[in-house]
């Protein structure tokens, strides 16, 4: 197999005209809004709840990653060219790119190897201008925050101190985490505290991908909290007549965009929020649109299972009725090594022990899908420096605890290093009978439904909550939202809120720091430890690897 680069394969690909991609979803040419040659986007009336039901949605997430991740996206494209190879209809469906991490640390976020989403340079960058206009809707709000504290005959009496809402851009930028607005004399609106977080952390984001209609949309972002009055009364951003607006803004980006994988079948990547501080997977509308137009779907959600998976199945799917009948969990060895007490020097250095002390981790993110009444498949995403013993390893102790893991070979063989897993996915689909059990109901106790959470999806043993949390939870009982789902936000790295906690840590204690509210998303944040909404860009950016030459071609983004 070729060593070419993501960039390299994805740019000798032949790529299909897009109607072509949707005639395999018998979509005819005339219900899609084409982007030029190789993007479109699917109107929201192809969406029908009755096949949806019907039709078949797997989950791939990921055992507690290292930082450059385990292979997440790549796996979810593979396996759905595998599917595909084994003579199912299969669709894959997926977040957007942020430009943020684009052009800070990871680079592209398409896929890899023979496992891509194309065409991969404009998926990496403007695609079809959904995070602009999300941002737009985010930053248009903000303006008539502070118009309103301007104004003298429309003045809602909003208290400055107390807006929670801040301006979004979709880049690193740390230096406008924390920033005063409104200097230059009284032309210039009111001073004060204000900040930009970048455009995936925005509520706008979060509510897009909850949204089920445009209707749905608008009465979201009408219900967006923006602070209290000086009389402690709360404001809405329907009480400033924004949600209308906001929603103009965002009448294209509620449709879920069609692209295709490098083997020419379906792809619909939708949306893009993060997923410790939102709840990390792409759209309602998307992930019903692909199981619409598709026997199977395979869809991701972000960072580990303890993040990602768990609020796509007590928040997404819970809200939306979904029923995923499989979950993937991505391992590595690497990763293994790492939870096992490999230095990241050593990652790619084979180490058996390491890999056995390592598994647990893994062991416990089995346990916990089980917990959902889901029968997990585990795959082993598979890199040069793997050794048969630390695979053959990994393979049988699954087997001893009643899971089938496959090796999966998406990256250097596409759809046909694939083929095995895609199998073992069919096998729990067809043969298991999965009805999806959520965590929590929705409606029970704050406090309550933080508490299943991290004591049955982290193993902690107990949960303190500070006095700002304390304090926030009586703003929540006092605002009405008790019965809204909870989005824990915490480091992706550990599965509890020490990142130097690494494989299965036990015993400990998480600590409840803050809660924020998403009253338009319709679920609240328990902040454990310190959360980054505004990345900053490494000493080396992957911005400086990257160029383009006289005809446009484009190297370094991936």
């Amino acid at each position: 197999m070729s060593h070419k680069s993501d960039i390299e394969i994805a740019q000798a690909k032949q790529l299909k005209h897009i109607k072509k991609i949707a005639k395999k979803l018998e979509v005819d040419e005339d219900d899609i809004e084409m982007y030029g040659k190789y993007k479109a986007k699917l109107p929201l009336y192809l969406i029908d709840d009755e096949k949806a039901k019907n039709n078949n949605l797997v989950l791939v997430t990921a055992l507690t990653p290292t930082p450059a991740g385990e292979g997440k996206t790549t796996t979810s494209i593979g396996l759905t060219e595998g599917l595909n190879k084994i003579g199912k209809q299969a669709t894959v469906v997926l977040r957007e790119p942020s430009l943020g991490p684009v052009f800070g640390i990871k680079g592209g976020a398409a896929g890899g190897g023979y496992s891509q989403v194309v065409p991969m340079e404009d998926i990496n960058l403007h695609f079809t201008g959904d995070f602009n206009a999300i941002e737009k809707a985010n930053n248009l709000l903000s303006a008539l925050i502070d118009n309103n504290l301007q104004s003298r005959t429309n003045n809602l009496n909003i208290d400055p101190r107390t807006i929670l809402w801040k301006r979004v851009i979709d880049m690193n930028d740390r230096s406008l985490r924390q920033i005063t607005i409104g200097l230059g004399g009284t032309a210039n609106g009111i001073p004060r505290e204000d900040g930009f977080n970048i455009t995936p952390a925005s509520e706008v984001m979060a509510i897009l991908c909850m949204a089920t209609s445009l209707s749905d949309l608008k009465e979201r972002l009408g219900n967006i909290f923006i602070g209290f009055t000086f009389q402690n009364k709360p404001v809405f951003a329907r009480d400033l007549k924004a949600q209308d607006a906001m929603a103009i803004l965002l009448k294209d980006a509620i449709k879920p965009n069609l692209v295709q994988t490098l083997e020419e079948n379906p792809a619909i990547i939708h949306g893009g929020p993060f997923a410790n501080i939102a709840q990390g997977t792409n759209t309602i509308i998307a992930t019903k649109m692909g199981l619409s137009l598709s026997n199977y779907v395979v869809t991701e959600a972000g960072f580990g299972a303890d993040l990602g998976a768990e609020k796509f199945l007590n928040i997404k799917s819970q809200y939306a009725g979904l029923n995923p009948k499989c979950v993937v969990l991505v391992a590595t060895i690497r990763a293994l090594r790492h939870h096992g007490g490999s230095p990241k020097e050593e990652y790619n250095s084979p180490n058996l022990e390491r890999v056995k002390n390592g598994f647990k981790n893994l062991e416990k993110h089995i346990e916990n899908i089980q917990k959902f009444n889901i029968q997990p498949v585990v795959a082993v995403n598979a890199f040069t420096s793997d050794t048969k013993e630390e695979i053959g390893f990994v393979i049988a102790k699954c087997a001893s605890i009643g899971v089938q893991a496959v090796l999966a070979e998406g990256w250097a063989k596409g759809g046909n290093g694939m083929t095995d897993l895609a199998a073992a996915v069919v096998d729990v689909v067809e043969n298991k009978a999965t009805v999806f059990k959520p965590l929590y109901n929705w409606k029970s106790p704050v406090v309550e439904k933080i508490e299943k959470i991290a004591k049955e999806i982290y193993g902690a043993v107990a949960v303190d909550f500070d006095n700002k949390a304390k304090l926030n939870l009586r703003r929540i009982d006092r605002l009405g939202f008790n019965d809204f789902a909870i989005c824990m936000a915490k480091t992706q790295k550990s599965f509890s809120d020490n990142e130097k906690l690494i494989g299965r840590p036990e015993g400990f204690t998480v600590t409840v720091r803050e809660i924020e509210i998403a009253a338009g998303a319709q679920f609240i944040i328990p902040i454990l430890g310190k959360m980054m909404r505004m990345p900053g860009l490494p000493a080396v950016p992957a911005s400086e690897n990257m160029t383009i030459d006289n005809n446009g071609v484009i190297s370094g983004l991936s």
